[in-house]
């Protein structure tokens, strides 16, 4: 990453602008042309130092479903089942910790009851049981992560 890389991580992390040519916009912000905008954010993407680009919806006041859920995966099998959580549409995130717990995932569901079902089908692909942990409360941080 070279220095307009991390001024474009950095700036367009607090939002994007919702406009007629937002990625013109938004490059004229930072100083570049629109088609190196894309460009870079394909490199980015490409490269996988960025995992995704694109809006955070709230699936809750859309009236879908979110939850975080949790599996404990054989060391050996961590790439395969990482995988197979992976194909389902409804995983928003995917991570490994190091805990008994290893595989930490966000599910986010058009419909509410289509949670249990996720999580089941999950559990059908995998053979292994998935710890579902809606949360409880929410809290906005508005984190942003420097580069």
């Amino acid at each position: 990453m070279d220095i307009i890389d991390r001024k474009i991580i950095n700036n367009l992390q607090g939002g994007f602008p919702i406009s007629e040519r937002p990625y013109a916009d938004a490059a004229k912000q930072l100083g570049i042309t629109e088609n190196e905008l894309i460009d870079r954010l394909t490199n980015l993407l490409e490269q996988g130092v960025l995992s995704r680009f694109g809006p955070m919806y709230h699936a809750e006041r859309l009236g879908g479903g979110l939850t975080l859920a949790a599996l404990c995966v054989p060391e050996a099998d961590f790439e395969q089942v990482a995988a197979q959580v992976n194909a389902f549409p409804e995983v928003a995130h995917n991570y490994a910790r190091d805990h008994e717990l290893n595989m930490w995932f966000v599910l986010a569901t058009e419909r509410p009851e289509r949670i249990d079902e996720v999580i089941n089908e999950i559990e059908a692909t995998t053979g292994l049981p998935v710890y579902n942990m809606p949360k409880q409360a929410e809290y906005y941080i508005g984190l942003q992560l420097k580069v």
